[in-house]
């Protein structure tokens, strides 16, 4: 499901050319629909675990339902569009009763900054973990590896961390093995008769329950034990409903996996001496993948920490003792924010130049150029938890506005390696890495009696509204707000983002 229909960005995954081929929805069903079902299976689930587990549990869960905080854990990737698709699909499903609600009582943790304060819960952390020290935490998992770089600023009278960079997230883990598994099979037994679909299902299910999660690289023979004792082609390795693979051809289920999620944290850490690598997640578990970390990185300095017990739950049971203990106090921007501006037009400014085709006439009486980014937050910027932020903005109109109602400002991300100035090509047309971050909304028409005409160049009179977007960081949500002059006081809207649709 999360990466299903419009997965988000994974940075570290551009230009691999591999991708899992997910099979479409049912026709007449949508991504939001099967979100709903997900998330009220698992409520009702929780719901019934608590009545039957709790003394009093019914009349404890029907006191404080409205009360309760929602804690979702999402891949790194993931942001405010993701953030809002979940919460509308919480709300369908009855989990929270209105958008007001949602913001209220829901939480957003990544899968990596939960993994952290699992993996210190459930490792000896006190042997190594020192004030200054850096270390990374790599959460495994089904379909996504997060990796997060942290530096510990304290350790009494409490543990503080900080993210030291932006975090990385690619599309990689067991599922990515399994269908490998599935392609290499299919190639194999293409001229046997065990090459077909149910067949080759079957060899995948007991690949996934145990070859897969015993592989260490070393076994020379892998059986599956997949028929019975009349199955035999042994032109193919199949003697008895048992299929013999070769080291080689299990260790090319896991190559692309394994390549990504090492390069991953090649890329996370970007030359940086750590001590320590923190591996949990359930694809964390794999001795392949242990084994090929330990060879990457044990010649780098860096050891390699799994934790004592199975970590498939990692980012749950992560997510409370996130909610609880609040370790990380800074996180680093993942991309650089910013908005699209107009400039007045510079002959003598080459990109200028280059867009002259684009020209339009303001308000104002000034030529002017759209698509410059004006940058609000670098990427790697590290924001903590009473960040805070105003940003200047004003538009142009030749006649009154009559009405401000639902005044938007539209936030951008640019997920480029290399810093840019404008959001555009020559063209006018978008850049590829260019994307729509959320949508900042508003009531402005409390200014609408205040508004008087301005004079623009060459005689023009035109209008001019003039506001603020306050971006604010709160824990792990990054929230945003206008703000203006009325009569010469100041006054706030409530927060409201509209994040990029994924529906």
């Amino acid at each position: 499901m999360k990466i299903s229909d419009n997965p988000p960005p994974y940075g570290s995954n551009e230009g691999s050319g591999t991708t899992i081929e997910i099979p479409p929805l049912p026709r007449g069903v949508n991504l939001t629909q099967v979100y709903v079902a997900f998330l009220l299976y698992m409520f009702n689930c929780t719901k019934t675990f608590f009545e039957t587990n709790t003394p009093n549990g019914i009349a404890i869960w029907n006191r404080l339902k409205n009360d309760m905080v929602i804690i979702l854990c999402t891949p790194n990737g993931w942001d405010a569009a993701q953030q809002g698709f979940m919460k509308r699909a919480a709300q369908q499903a009855g989990m929270v009763s209105s958008e007001e609600d949602a913001d209220l009582r829901i939480e957003f943790v990544t899968e990596g900054e939960a993994s952290v304060h699992y993996a210190l819960a459930r490792t000896h952390s006190q042997t190594w973990l020192k004030k200054g020290a850096m270390f990374a935490v790599t959460d495994a998992g089904g379909s996504t590896v997060d990796s997060t770089l942290y530096e510990c600023k304290e350790l009494t009278p409490k543990l503080i961390l900080e993210e030291v960079c932006a975090s990385e997230c690619v599309q990689a883990g067991g599922v990515f093995v399994d269908r490998a598994a599935q392609v290499m099979l299919k190639e194999k037994l293409k001229e046997s008769r065990f090459g077909d679909d149910a067949s080759i299902h079957d060899m995948v299910e007991i690949f996934e329950k145990k070859t897969k999660r015993l592989f260490n690289g070393t076994q020379d023979s892998n059986v599956l034990d997949f028929g019975g004792r009349r199955d035999n082609d042994r032109a193919h390795n199949i003697i008895q409903g048992k299929i013999t693979l070769t080291r080689n051809e299990v260790g090319s289920t896991f190559d692309d996996v394994t390549m990504r999620t090492v390069n991953s944290c090649l890329k996370l850490l970007r030359g940086r001496k750590i001590q320590h690598l923190l591996l949990v997640g359930g694809f964390g578990e794999s001795p392949y993948l242990r084994s090929r970390l330990k060879e990457t990185f044990t010649s780098k300095g860096t050891e390699v920490v799994t934790v004592e017990e199975p970590s498939k739950k990692a980012a749950a049971e992560g997510a409370t003792i996130w909610f609880t203990k609040q370790l990380v106090v800074a996180r680093a921007s993942r991309y650089t924010i910013g908005i699209d501006v107009c400039p007045p037009y510079d002959a003598n400014n080459r990109d200028h130049v280059l867009r002259r085709s684009l020209i339009y006439n303001d308000a104002d009486g000034r030529q002017r150029i759209p698509g410059e980014f004006e940058v609000w937050i670098n990427k790697d910027f590290k924001m903590d938890q009473n960040f805070r932020k105003e940003y200047d903005c004003r538009n142009h109109y030749s006649t009154r506005p009559t009405t401000l109602q639902r005044f938007s400002v539209e936030v951008l991300a640019w997920e480029g390696e290399v810093a840019t100035k404008w959001t555009n090509d020559g063209s006018g047309a978008r850049l590829p890495r260019m994307r729509r971050l959320c949508i900042v909304q508003g009531d402005l028409s409390p200014l609408l009696p205040y508004l008087t005409q301005q004079n623009g160049v060459n005689g023009s009179r035109y209008w001019c509204v003039e506001y603020k977007v306050l971006i604010t960081f709160g824990g792990t949500k990054l929230k945003a707000r206008l703000q203006w002059t009325e009569g010469g006081r100041t006054r706030e809207g409530p927060i409201q983002v509209v994040p990029d649709s994924l529906a």
